[in-house]
C-alpha cells in the first residue's frame, strides 16, 4: 500500500506554499494531504502539540494501517519527531525540506538566540506579536522566492501574525523518533549547514538549487525529488 504524502508547511507561512505540488503530486497518483497549521498560534504557549494535533486530525480520515510519508519545510522540521509521535499511522518515511532539523537528544529550541535578539523589537509595542515573515526582510530578499505577483499575493495574504513565544519554545524530541527512513532536499543557503548535518546522520540528501520557497517555483522538480527520496531506502 502506498504511503499517503503528508506536506507539512512552515507555521510562519501557509498551507498554500504546498499547494503546487500537491497539485503535480496528485496528478501522477498519489494520495496527498496538506494539513493547515494556521490556527497554531491561537491559545499560549508551547505551541507544538496544536501542530502534532493538527496533523493527526487531518489524518482522521486515512485508515490506520495505511503509511505515511512526513514532508516538512523550514522550521515545520523541528516539530517532525512530535509529529511523528501523535500518529496512528506508520512512518514510512520522512522528508526534510530547506528544513531546520531537530537536535540529536534533548529539546529544541525553535529560534537561535541571534535570531531572538533580531525579532525581539519588531514584537515590542505589537501586544508580543511579530509581523508577517515577508515583512521581516527587505524586498531584495523576499521577492526572488516567488514566481510572480498572484502566487505571492495568495502566499502573503495567509500568513499568520505569530506571537514572538512561539519562537521561545522548546519543542521536545522523543527518542527514536528517527527509527525510519529520513532524507533532506535542499534549496540553498542559510540551510547547507542543516544539509551538512543530515548528511553526517547518514541520511539521503538531493539538492534543487533556489531560494527558500522553491517549491512554489518549482513544484514539479520538488514532486519528482520528493518521491525519489521517500522511495529510495
Amino acid at each position: 500500500m502506498d504511503p499517503v504524502l503528508v506536506l507539512v508547511h512552515s507555521p510562519s507561512v501557509g498551507p498554500s506554499t504546498w499547494h503546487p505540488v500537491a497539485e503535480h503530486l496528485t496528478a501522477a497518483g498519489h494520495r496527498v494531504r496538506v494539513p493547515s497549521l494556521l490556527h497554531v498560534a491561537a491559545g499560549a504557549p508551547p505551541f507544538w502539540p496544536r501542530i502534532a494535533e493538527a496533523v493527526r486530525d487531518d489524518l482522521r480520515d486515512v485508515p490506520a494501517d495505511r503509511p505515511v510519508t512526513l514532508v516538512v519545510h523550514s522550521n515545520a522540521g523541528l516539530f517532525l519527531p512530535t509529529i511523528r509521535a501523535g500518529l496512528d499511522h506508520a512512518v514510512s518515511a520522512s522528508v526534510f525540506v530547506d528544513a531546520a532539523l531537530p537536535d540529536r537528544t534533548g529539546p529544541t529550541p525553535v529560534a537561535a538566540p541571534e535570531l531572538l535578539e533580531f525579532l525581539r523589537p519588531m514584537a515590542a509595542g505589537a501586544g508580543g506579536r511579530l509581523p508577517r515573515w515577508t515583512d521581516w526582510w527587505d524586498e531584495e530578499d523576499i521577492a526572488p522566492m516567488f514566481p510572480d505577483p498572484v502566487v505571492r499575493r495568495s502566499v502573503v495574504a495567509e500568513q499568520p501574525s505569530l506571537p514572538l513565544s512561539y519562537y521561545e519554545q522548546l519543542v521536545p524530541v522523543p527518542a527514536g523518533w528517527d527509527d525510519h527512513p529520513c532524507s533532506y532536499l535542499l534549496f540553498g543557503p542559510p540551510y547547507d549547514g542543516p544539509a551538512a548535518e543530515a548528511r553526517a546522520r547518514g541520511w539521503n540528501v538531493a539538492h534543487s538549487p533556489g531560494a527558500h520557497l522553491h517549491q512554489i517555483v518549482d513544484p514539479a522538480g520538488t514532486a519528482r525529488h520528493l518521491v525519489a527520496l521517500a522511495t529510495a531506502a
